[in-house]
């Protein structure tokens, strides 16, 4: 019996949010799973294919985020993971995947709220009495179902909670006890929190925005300074903005107006949560427990009333142990810690407030040689870089980077950085390898400037940063790159791409006069660190690129190859530039094109690249690799032991070549090395490609 249940993750994710349910994702992956098997008649949910089928990439971890790995949570509850990034795509790409074989279906369970996806129903393969149905909000514009609310399937909880967040009070605790406050971590912390207790039905928070001075510095997940936006960031999460006059008495006076006002209203929550430590809110939690209305009060260790404290009738919540924030004295300690012990998790490491202060200082000292850095010029270049939103904010931050131990400040409040620190020497690493990378690019190649794809690719073979915490992904070294073009040492450009004038593309470019650029251009002899590929190696990744691109295509029943993938594919013999000079001279000899292609996997067109079957190049690689794989069968049908000897004598070919074909042999998966030899392979017979030149030249 074949039974699938499709959950159409990115719809279900976002019909909880609207809805505001607080709801265990893990908890609801395995009642979705469990609750088809059931539907199902099958005696285990192993029988069941369970597909959760998103936009994967939207749903990576944030740096510095609380929230759940979503894609971890239904793959341990049993889930196969499919990705398509375009929407549009997604009954389409299921149906190719999962559908494309006969095997007749006996059940199919869909949860979703979408006609596309419920339209799975018209397009798989189903037994004459096999049983489609829907969990939805809403039974689907569809025949032939069965629908089923997905509150039943689910036990959606019914209590409603507001949450009125007296802002000003709790960042001021907050930051009194010592915490970076990471507002998108705040607000992540506090919509799970509230959730965690029913269905969200208002959220309003309280300040006197716009009023510079009146909040203490709040930072992004890379330690910029957003005091100024925090009004819009609160708004895209649904929290509402309101706005009081400064001072304690204001705030007050406004939240306990509108609590009492929302909680005397017949369709008011259940349940109110007040994010507060003020012990003047005592008199309002009274009224509402008369009410009948549930209490929950968010406070701060150190900094909350203890007659709200020690109140039996609220529940009290604190926020620093829900939003696990870190505290500025804990920062360097992380990273030290970690460097010490070989086997503890080492934190990524990002940019941050701290490595602006260290870049800064680093460049002022290296225009002003001779002159001592003091805390007023530190100052004025955070508030240039925006690091910081004024002068006052500047000097609390270069506090905090003193108690964290980055720099010291004299009594005349000269500045001096502290060189030994975990973390300035991490960024000063970083800092060097990035525009070393781009120094030496520009002087190597004659370039006015390095393409941003170009120069990502050269980060991530950098040996020098496969530290710990460093090197990860693109996205860290594109917060690098981005980081580093906002403090001054990079610049970044858009320029017309060479083959598309209209499209702009990003390039990035050293500074025409900063002397920390100047001090760290390469020598003459690291410049030759990257040579320019030889005719010879040019010559044999043109050999591989047309063998990839043709099976790839072939097998695929494609026109074009990602050009990415290919080059993945084949960095193992990338010297550094062979690759790109090999793509350059088969386009010049109109062997290949490069175009760019929907790609119904991806949110972007894919650069990819096709062959010119009838171009020289290609005809000439082809017909030299069809005689080797002829002659592999040869050996095959004889069996003749295939080893390097054995293809020498028969081919002829001379050591160099000999090594290339097998090699290309290899990494297209047409020979194998025997386990345990290291000159015995394999032939891989029924490979696509064998098959094809053995039915091309009536090969048995």
């Amino acid at each position: 019996m074949k039974a699938y249940l499709i959950v159409d993750v990115d719809d279900l994710l976002a019909r909880l949010h609207e809805k505001n349910l607080a709801l265990d994702l893990h908890e609801v992956a395995t009642a979705l799973r469990n609750g088809a098997t059931l539907a199902s008649g099958l005696m285990s949910a192993d029988e069941l294919v369970a597909v959760a089928a998103a936009d994967w990439n939207r749903h990576h971890l944030m740096p510095g985020r609380v929230s759940p790995n979503i894609q971890q949570i239904f793959v341990t509850t049993g889930f196969d993971i499919f990705n398509v990034p375009e929407r549009a795509f997604l009954a389409d790409a299921l149906v190719v995947h999962y559908f494309s074989e006969p095997d007749i279906v006996d059940e199919l369970v869909l949860v979703t709220t979408r006609a596309d996806f419920a339209s799975l129903r018209n397009r798989v393969n189903l037994r004459p009495h096999a049983r489609v149905r829907v969990w939805s909000d809403q039974a689907p514009d569809v025949n032939g179902v069965i629908f089923q609310p997905l509150e039943t399937i689910l036990g959606i909880p019914t209590k409603t909670v507001s949450m009125y967040i007296d802002f000003e009070n709790i960042t001021i605790g907050l930051n009194e006890q010592g915490y970076i406050i990471d507002m998108d971590r705040l607000i992540d912390s506090m919509l799970r929190q509230a959730r965690a207790h029913g269905r969200v039905a208002r959220m309003a928070a309280y300040a006197p925005w716009g009023q510079r001075g009146s909040l203490p510095p709040l930072v992004d997940t890379q330690g910029r300074e957003v005091s100024d936006d925090v009004p819009s960031r609160l708004a895209l999460s649904n929290i509402d903005p309101v706005f009081n006059l400064p001072g304690k008495n204001s705030a007050d006076m406004r939240i306990a107006k509108d609590v009492l006002a929302d909680s005397a209203s017949p369709t008011s929550s259940d349940i109110f949560v007040v994010a507060s430590g003020d012990r003047d809110f005592n008199d309002v939690f009274g009224a509402l427990r008369a009410r009948g209305k549930q209490v929950i009060v968010w406070g701060v260790h150190g900094s909350t009333s203890r007659l709200l404290e020690n109140n039996p009738a609220i529940l009290l919540e604190y926020l620093d142990d829900f939003t696990h924030f870190q505290r500025h004295t804990e920062l360097g300690q992380i990273y030290e810690d970690a460097t010490r012990d070989a086997g503890s998790e080492f934190p990524a490491f990002r940019p941050s407030q701290w490595s602006s202060v260290v870049l800064q200082c680093d460049l002022l000292q290296a225009e002003r040689p001779r002159s001592p850095l003091t805390l007023d010029d530190l100052t004025d270049q955070l508030v240039e870089v925006h690091t910081v939103t004024s002068p006052a904010r500047g000097e609390e931050l270069l506090k905090q980077a003193e108690g964290l131990g980055l720099l010291r400040i004299s009594q005349d409040n000269i500045v001096t950085i502290n060189d030994q620190h975990q973390i300035v020497n991490i960024t000063r690493l970083i800092r060097e390898r990035i525009v070393h990378r781009v120094a030496n690019t520009l002087s190597v190649r004659s370039w006015e400037y390095v393409n941003y794809g170009f120069l990502l690719k050269g980060i991530s073979m950098d040996l020098d940063l496969n530290g710990p915490g460093m090197n990860l992904d693109d996205n860290w070294r594109s917060e690098w790159i981005d980081a580093l073009v906002r403090e001054g040492i990079l610049v970044r450009e858009l320029v017309a791409h060479r083959h598309n004038p209209e499209d702009l593309v990003p390039v990035i470019q050293l500074p025409e006069k900063s002397a920390l650029s100047q001090q760290m251009l390469p020598t003459s002899e690291e410049a030759q660190e990257e040579t320019p590929a030889t005719d010879l190696e040019i010559q044999e990744m043109t050999y591989r690129v047309v063998v990839s691109v043709e099976q790839f295509t072939s097998f695929r029943k494609f026109e074009w190859c990602p050009l990415g993938s290919l080059h993945k594919r084949l960095r193992l013999f990338d010297s550094g530039t062979a690759f790109q000079r090999a793509v350059e001279v088969m386009m010049e000899d109109g062997a290949v094109l490069i175009n760019e292609y929907e790609n119904p996997q991806s949110n972007y067109r894919t650069k990819g690249i096709s062959l010119v079957m009838d171009s020289p190049i290609v005809q000439r690689v082809l017909m030299e690799r069809d005689a080797f794989v002829r002659m592999l069968l040869d050996l095959y049908q004889q069996h003749i032991p295939i080893t390097a000897g054995a293809i020498q004598a028969s081919t002829g070919l001379d050591a160099d070549v000999l090594q290339m074909w097998i090699s290309i042999m290899e990494i297209e998966n047409i020979l194998n090395l025997v386990p345990g030899h290291t000159d015995l392979y394999s032939l891989f017979r029924t490979h696509h490609t064998v098959n094809l030149i053995a039915e091309k030249y009536g090969i048995e």
